[in-house]
């Protein structure tokens, strides 16, 4: 397993891994005409904007498995929301299905708090669907609910929650 920081070069392998972990970890949450019409290209697109105009201090680690191949991520950096009383936000986080439950997501998760820390920040935040069943994984992380609001995927009204770490 190695966790390294991102480059726009890898912008297509961690849009793949956005793609199918959506329909994977979404099915049953989020519309099927909604997960059917994401697309590897769409994905690629968003995530080559995201490196060519990045938020502040934002960062983004990907997973690699033995073979070298891209089975995660995570992005983060300055919180978005300051209504939440934390400074850094994890903006995205997903494993494909077949990296899940072996370590990746901690590596991932230790690895930005370290990075976002050494910037100066002291506490953080990320949204999280409320039927993810990854949120019981942020919970055992020591997130702590702070609130949630709805959003909208598509035509559908959904639940987000968030959580927190008041200290990094």
């Amino acid at each position: 397993m190695n966790i390294r920081l991102a480059s726009i070069d890898d912008s297509e392998s961690i849009a793949r891994v956005h793609l199918e972990s959506w329909q994977s970890t979404y099915t049953g949450i989020v519309a099927d005409d909604y997960l059917a019409g994401l697309t590897l290209e769409g994905r690629t697109r968003n995530w080559l904007w995201n490196f060519n105009h990045p938020q502040p201090d934002q960062m983004t680690f990907v997973a690699e498995s033995e073979d070298g191949r891209i089975v995660g991520f995570i992005s983060g950096g300055k919180c978005r929301e300051a209504d939440w009383g934390c400074d850094a936000e994890v903006y995205a986080v997903y494993l494909l299905k077949e990296a899940q439950g072996q370590g990746y997501g901690r590596r991932l998760f230790v690895e930005i708090t370290a990075a976002l820390k050494a910037k100066g920040y002291s506490s953080l935040m990320l949204w999280v669907l409320r039927d993810n069943p990854s949120l019981h994984f942020y919970e055992r992380m020591g997130g702590a609910v702070l609130g949630s609001k709805e959003i909208q995927i598509g035509e559908q009204l959904l639940i987000e929650t968030a959580l927190g770490w008041k200290e990094l």
